[in-house]
C-alpha cells in the first residue's frame, strides 16, 4: 500500500517501537493516531510527530471500544492497527506474582484482542485493512525468568495465526513482527538511555513495519523476525 494512504491507529505509541513506528509512518505522510495510559507522555510524543494523540488503558474493554471509534474519527477512517502495547515483568517461576502476572496478560493478550476486534469490525466493513501485531522473539523461546512475558507473547502469536485464517477471505492482512532484545523503556529498565552498537534499536522494527505494510496489498509477509547482527 501506499504509505501515504495509510490511516493508522497504534497502541503503545508513546515511546519505544510505537513512536518510532508512528515517526516512520508519519514521515511519509501517513496519518497516525497513538494511544498509551500515560496522556502526557502521549501528547508530548503526538504533538513531536505531527500524530493525534489518545488516552485509553487497552486492558479495559469500554477504553478500548471508544479509542477505537475516537481514532476513525480523528483520522475520517482506519485502514491499519499496530498492535504493540506491552509490558515486561520477569521473575523466577517460584516467585512469580500472580497478580503481576493477570496484570501483564491483561494488556499483552487481551488488550491486543480487544483492539483487534473493534478494528477487525471496521476492516471487515470495508473489505480491507492491515494488523500489525508486535510480539517477540520469546514467543517462540522461552527463557529462564520470563513465565508472564514469553506465554503473553506466545498466546499473541497464537491469535495471529487465527486472526489470519479468519480475515484473509475479507482482504485483510495479518503480520507479525517478532524483534529480539531492543533498546527502548522496558520491563521497569531504561533501556533507551543504552549506547551498545550491537543492540536493536526500536527505528530498526519500525523500518520493517514501514516495509510489510509497503508491499502491495496483493500480498504481505507473515512474520518477520529481527535479530541483532552481531549482540554483545
Amino acid at each position: 500500500m501506499k504509505i501515504d494512504s495509510i490511516k493508522a491507529l497504534i497502541t503503545g505509541g508513546g515511546t519505544g517501537i510505537g513512536l518510532e513506528t508512528a515517526r516512520a509512518l508519519r514521515a511519509e505522510g501517513a496519518a497516525v493516531a497513538i494511544c498509551g495510559r500515560r496522556g502526557d507522555v502521549v501528547r508530548r510524543a503526538a504533538a513531536e510527530i505531527g500524530a493525534t494523540a489518545l488516552v485509553a488503558d487497552v486492558s479495559v474493554e469500554a477504553d478500548v471500544v471508544r479509542l477505537v471509534a475516537e481514532a476513525e474519527r480523528a483520522l475520517g477512517g482506519l485502514n491499519v492497527l499496530v498492535n504493540n502495547a506491552a509490558f515486561g515483568y520477569s521473575a523466577p517461576l517460584v516467585e512469580t506474582d500472580a497478580e503481576r502476572f493477570r496484570e501483564l496478560h491483561a494488556t499483552n493478550v487481551l488488550g491486543a484482542m480487544l483492539v483487534a476486534r473493534e478494528c477487525a469490525r471496521r476492516f471487515i466493513a470495508q473489505n480491507s485493512g492491515n494488523i500489525v501485531n508486535v510480539a517477540s522473539t520469546a514467543g517462540s523461546k522461552g527463557y529462564a525468568g520470563a513465565s508472564a512475558y514469553s506465554s503473553s507473547k506466545f498466546a499473541l502469536s497464537g491469535l495471529t495465526e487465527c486472526w489470519r485464517a479468519e480475515l484473509r477471505p475479507h482482504n485483510i492482512r495479518v503480520m507479525q513482527v517478532n524483534p529480539s532484545e531492543v533498546l527502548t523503556p522496558f520491563g521497569g529498565r531504561d533501556m533507551a538511555r543504552a549506547t551498545n552498537p550491537t543492540k536493536l534499536r526500536a527505528q530498526e522494527v519500525a523500518h520493517v513495519i514501514r516495509a510489510m505494510l509497503a508491499m502491495d496489498e496483493r500480498g504481505f509477509i507473515t512474520d518477520a523476525t529481527i535479530f541483532a547482527t552481531n549482540p554483545k
